[in-house]
């Protein structure tokens, strides 16, 4: 059991290492993305299954409320919170409804929206993000080695450089974790004091 843990723990550094030496500069435009999205009076809308699900609403958290600084909250909504929402959908229409029927109500021109998929292939999250475009919406895409059709359909992809789900899990908070720090210092580094 103990190589097993030790296995785990050094692929994944592996993998954030492999991260860093080739999407720093990725993760750097992303984050003035969404710094032009927020400044502009736009929101950041976010959506994924499962675990992806949990990393949409933990990233929306952490821009809503704040990361490590006291500032002003920022409009940041993930789409998989509503349970009578996403039964609704699921029932009245299909699996594949619970994201585009929210990204036709919510996103407007000027907004970002953050795909989150894994494989890069989950057919509710491209159908949306396919509609996110039409409206005008700045796309970022978080998936996996090869990316899938998220990647070729985002503005802007960030591709972990793994196939294990777990890690490229791992690697998208840790991306949001980042981005999120980097946001807080663009637009509020120069008012507002860190909490550490």
């Amino acid at each position: 059991m103990e190589r097993v843990i030790i296995d785990s723990l050094e692929e994944s550094a592996r993998v954030k290492q492999e991260m860093a030496r080739g999407m720093a500069n990725k993760i750097h435009e992303v984050s003035l993305v969404l710094v032009d999205v927020f400044k502009a009076g736009g929101k950041v809308v976010l959506f994924g299954n499962g675990g992806s699900a949990a990393d949409a609403q933990h990233i929306a958290a952490e821009l809503l409320g704040r990361f490590q600084m006291e500032r002003p909250s920022l409009p940041a909504l993930a789409l998989t919170t509503n349970t009578s929402v996403l039964t609704a959908l699921g029932n009245d229409y299909d699996i594949n409804a619970i994201f585009t029927k929210q990204v036709e109500a919510m996103v407007q021109l000027g907004d970002a929206v953050i795909a989150i998929s894994t494989s890069g292939n989950s057919p509710n999250v491209v159908q949306a993000l396919k509609l996110a475009k039409t409206k005008g919406a700045k796309t970022i895409g978080l998936c996996g080695k090869g990316g899938g059709q998220l990647a070729k359909l985002v503005d802007y992809a960030l591709a972990v450089p793994s196939r294990e789900t777990p890690r490229i899990q791992e690697a998208h908070i840790t991306i949001g974790h980042i981005i999120c720090d980097l946001v807080e210092r663009e637009l509020f580094g120069s008012n507002c004091p860190s909490e550490h």
